[in-house]
């Protein structure tokens, strides 16, 4: 979802379409010299190498199976991360060799993103079934209860976990669904927009613009707090991330449900984590959240966007390994 930065002016516009607006942007980023963008790569291929990923296969009754693509690093008590809607596991790469050391990390991709297969059509795809398929994945990878970390989609996906007792510990990331109706509009339309507009970019036009510092600056601006942080192959690898989502309209839809998330999650340590320069989900909601899970620990970010992973790796992987303590030895 990293091209937002670059059509939330266009979509603004009143009267604009989506399908305008992306017009609008990619002919305006095409047109940028690029001196600073020769790059190590051959026919738009950056050279960087493709990690394996194992794939398990969970079974919920009443449900087809559903089968979910993942890496599993590090020792110690499990910690599942789950990425936002347009994104992938590799959204964790700065988080996770921080993490390593202390916790045995777990990233999934979701169903229809990344490497994982999108959903079985007869399979629901809302909040409650996303838990009980979650559980049979959990159950299928010998995890009993993990810390579940999630970013946005994922982090919305953590909390129904913790309500359902499938987490021992919660930690949402800027956490989707907790808008008022105009806050979802406007979101939607800034996520439509980049997706339609990664879609018409060719893929060379992606990455000669990615190596080139000012290009990367327009392109990460409104999802990082920090986008010269964001080296060009992270950039290269959201975007394509972004463009082959086969589950995006489809999560958007669903997304419109009211209710996405309601009541308590009593006896599960909840931390919400929010960046303070959040342009896509804003930071006050957060107040909404802690309104309605109030034992939850709120923690700001300053200088963060929407996507921390990047802004703050080392901050946030402290927040995140005060968040899921290790269990008590037993004598």
């Amino acid at each position: 979802m990293a091209l937002i930065s670059s059509f939330i002016a266009a979509v603004d516009r009143p009267g604009r379409s989506v399908r305008a607006a992306a017009g609008y942007l990619h002919d305006l980023l095409t047109a940028q010299p690029g001196p600073e963008s020769e790059c190590p790569h051959d026919n738009g291929e950056v050279a960087a190498p493709r990690r394996a990923a194992s794939f398990v296969k969970g079974s919920a009754p009443g449900l087809g199976a559903v089968t979910v693509a993942y890496e599993q690093q590090g020792t110690g008590e499990p910690l599942v991360l789950l990425h936002g809607v347009g994104h992938h596991r590799q959204a964790w790469d700065e988080i996770v060799p921080l993490l390593a050391g202390q916790r045995e990390t777990i990233a999934m991709d979701l169903p229809g993103f990344g490497e994982s297969p999108d959903l079985d059509p007869t399979v629901p795809r809302d909040l409650p079934t996303a838990v009980l398929w979650l559980g049979a994945v959990f159950a299928e990878l010998g995890v009993v209860r993990p810390h579940v970390v999630g970013h946005s989609l994922g982090g919305l996906i953590a909390l129904n976990l913790g309500q359902a007792g499938l987490a021992r510990s919660v930690t949402a990331v800027a956490p989707a669904g907790f808008w008022t109706d105009a806050e979802r509009r406007h979101t939607y339309s800034m996520l439509a927009a980049a997706r339609q507009s990664v879609r018409l970019l060719p893929d060379t036009a992606m990455v000669r613009l990615a190596h080139t510092a000012a290009a990367r600056s327009a392109l990460a601006g409104t999802l990082y707090g920090r986008p010269d942080r964001c080296p060009p192959e992270t950039l290269i690898s959201d975007l394509r991330a972004l463009r082959d989502a086969t589950a995006f309209n489809a999560t958007l839809r669903a997304g419109r449900a009211p209710g996405l998330f309601t009541g308590d999650i009593p006896g599960v340590p909840v931390t919400i984590v929010w960046g303070t320069r959040d342009r896509i989900l804003p930071p006050r909601q957060a107040a909404r959240v802690q309104a309605m899970i109030p034992r939850a620990r709120l923690v700001e970010l300053p200088d963060c966007g929407h996507i921390p992973m990047n802004d703050a790796p080392d901050l946030l992987a402290h927040i995140i390994l005060e968040a899921t303590p290790s269990a008590p030895v037993e004598p």
